[in-house]
């Protein structure tokens, strides 16, 4: 159990740091990080770092895809928790 919250704890923080990474490319016109990245963290298990990342460095907030994507991968993901956990 200690292994999975060493994970989360890492792949939150790693995708809080790509969602700023890529905010902070967006604004100097650099190569971009895709979308589909944008949305691979936060479905293995990087959506709080990705929910973080969106309102902290206000990324991808005017895109619905990610107003409502993230948010749901997050509830998907807790409902998956709750299921294994209090089967």
């Amino acid at each position: 159990m200690r292994w999975l919250w060493l994970y989360l704890l890492l792949i939150n923080v790693i995708t809080l740091l790509v969602y700023g990474s890529d905010k902070r490319r967006a604004r100097k016109g650099k190569w971009r990080i895709s979308e589909k990245t944008l949305f691979l963290l936060p479905a293995i298990g990087g959506s709080v770092g990705a929910l973080a990342g969106m309102y902290l460095f206000r990324h991808k907030t005017n895109h619905w895809y990610f107003r409502l994507g993230l948010p749901a991968i997050l509830l998907v993901q807790m409902a998956l928790a709750a299921w294994i956990l209090y089967p």
